[in-house]
């Protein structure tokens, strides 16, 4: 549960104004850091981590374990060593949006060069540091790197188009195929390193500032993903490895026709005697990675809607049970705790609702959700609870400034009536609103705090293709927002403030 008031800023990592054509974990991201710790923000709160496959979805990765190659700072392997400086010369450039054919195309060969020189160089100590790192992480690190170059052998194709030896992962042809190309191997296993040092160097440095990562896991994963070819067992697959049924959501606010994700259900009568093995390691994973962890699409835990796998839209899907409150309780017991924040949006149950609360979890709201209607109240700042997460909205909807421009009238005068924008207008007001509610955590994205208009949006839902793209400029951040920023979040009483113990009175006048 969230024990103290704070706020925070939704920025994912590949939003970042970094050299190289994407956001990544280099000088721009310590750079943020300070500007969080200046405006008095205790929490950086990022989007899934992982490889992204098609579309550029952090929701829907190559792996639920790995770390995102594109995130390796070139400058920091050029400062390392591990690189020659002249390579930035044609690097792309800080501004605009993610351009990630072209950061594919600069970086790859360079982690991959820089890869090869580590396996030949490195000294006894970084070599020690590598090897713990494959030792702790080898459940899940030695299929990544086979998964990584079959991927690279097949010209990227999905793994069910792969010859049979290596779809169904036939012993001999494995055996094989790592005696092959066990240096291509290695190389995937250093880039993942790679990623684990500059991290957990951003981390600590975030920590000493007393910033913390609030992290983020899909509770589905993609189907042209290592995990579903490693584990197909817990996915509901044919005896051709094709997915019976995918994941999405019903028609509701965002799709007429419903989202239809198309990841694979998974097996839960499997998971459960497997003693949800699989899914515990991917949480420990993540915790390793975080502080807290958002659990997107948390109602589906309880009953997720099941599209049969032929149908183009989500309109013919069913509710289908799932093993949440078993998997929680293993979950608590096994980890000694939940820091763990139920993303409960779209259509909650009683039954969702009294699983989130009997394991404490925090759930959210989201303001721009609040004012079309009665019942959408429960989004607004009056109607939060202390053990929740408000914010202004989410990386799925527009800025708040866009989405100010595009409400209706009626929506339009319920703002009015309830925020009275001021000379700042409508977003420091929803800001103010969402600060000032009892809710523990405050949470604001990174466009909002720039006050940026719809063409900031990070991603529309049930839109493939055009997401994730945006990046905040490199001159973005002026001195007046951060002192503005600060002192909301300390009239608000979410700046870490401990209110020292007071002396004990030395009454004498008896």
């Amino acid at each position: 549960m969230l024990t103290e008031r704070a706020s925070g800023v939704l920025l994912h990592v590949s939003s970042l104004p970094s050299r190289g054509g994407i956001g990544d974990l280099g000088p721009a991201a310590y750079a943020f850091a300070d500007f969080l710790a200046a405006a008095k923000q205790q929490y950086w709160q990022v989007l899934p981590l992982s490889p992204t496959g098609y579309g550029n979805s952090p929701y829907s990765a190559l792996s639920a374990f790995a770390g995102n190659p594109l995130f390796i700072s070139i400058e920091t392997l050029v400062a390392q060593g591990w690189l020659d400086g002249g390579c930035m010369q044609d690097s792309p450039g800080a501004d605009g949006p993610v351009d990630f054919e072209r950061a594919v195309e600069w970086k790859r060969p360079l982690l991959e060069q820089a890869a090869i020189r580590f396996f030949e160089q490195a000294q006894q100590e970084v070599r020690a540091r590598f090897d713990d790192f494959c030792r702790d992480n080898a459940h899940w690190l030695e299929a990544y790197a086979s998964f990584s170059v079959l991927r690279a052998m097949f010209a990227g194709s999905s793994w069910s188009a792969w010859p049979s030896e290596y779809l169904l992962r036939t012993p001999e042809a494995m055996e094989r195929f790592r005696a092959g190309h066990a240096s291509e191997r290695m190389v995937q296993k250093v880039i993942q390193f790679f990623f684990q040092e500059q991290w957990q160097a951003l981390r600590d440095y975030c920590a000493e500032r007393k910033v913390r990562f609030i992290g983020d896991a899909a509770i589905f994963v993609n189907y042209d993903s290592c995990d579903v070819w490693m584990h197909p067992e817990i996915f509901e697959l044919d005896e051709n490895k094709q997915p019976l049924h995918v994941a999405g959501v019903p028609p509701d606010y965002f799709s007429p026709t419903g989202q239809r994700w198309g990841n694979p259900l998974y097996r839960w009568d499997v998971l459960a005697s497997q003693n949800f093995n699989w899914w515990e390691t991917r949480i420990r994973r993540a915790l390793a990675l975080c502080d807290l962890l958002r659990l997107d699409h948390f109602r589906g835990f309880e009953a997720c809607w099941s599209i049969p796998a032929e149908d183009e839209t989500a309109v013919r899907g069913v509710w289908k049970k799932a093993l949440g409150r078993q998997l929680f309780s293993h979950l608590k017991k096994s980890l000694g705790g939940l820091p763990l924040i139920a993303e409960d949006l779209g259509l909650i149950t009683p039954e969702v609702e009294q699983m989130r609360k009997d394991f404490g979890l925090p759930g959210i709201r989201v303001m721009q959700f609040g004012f079309s209607d009665r019942g959408a109240h429960i989004h607004l700042p009056h109607r939060c609870e202390e053990n929740m997460g408000i914010y202004t909205g989410t990386h799925d909807n527009d800025t708040t400034l866009g989405w100010w421009h595009k409400t209706n009238d009626l929506e339009r005068q319920a703002i009015a009536a309830y925020l009275h924008p001021g000379d700042d207008g409508i977003v420091w007001a929803m800001m103010r609103s969402a600060a000032s509610s009892v809710a523990r955590l405050c949470l604001f994205p990174m466009q909002d705090v720039l006050q940026l208009d719809g063409a900031a949006r990070m991603n529309t839902p049930a839109q493939s293709l055009g997401n994730w793209a945006w990046r905040y400029s490199p001159h973005a951040i002026q001195s007046w927002t951060i002192e503005k920023l600060a002192a909301l979040t300390e009239v608000t009483d979410r700046d870490g403030w401990v209110e020292p113990a007071s002396e004990p009175v030395n009454d004498t006048s008896a």
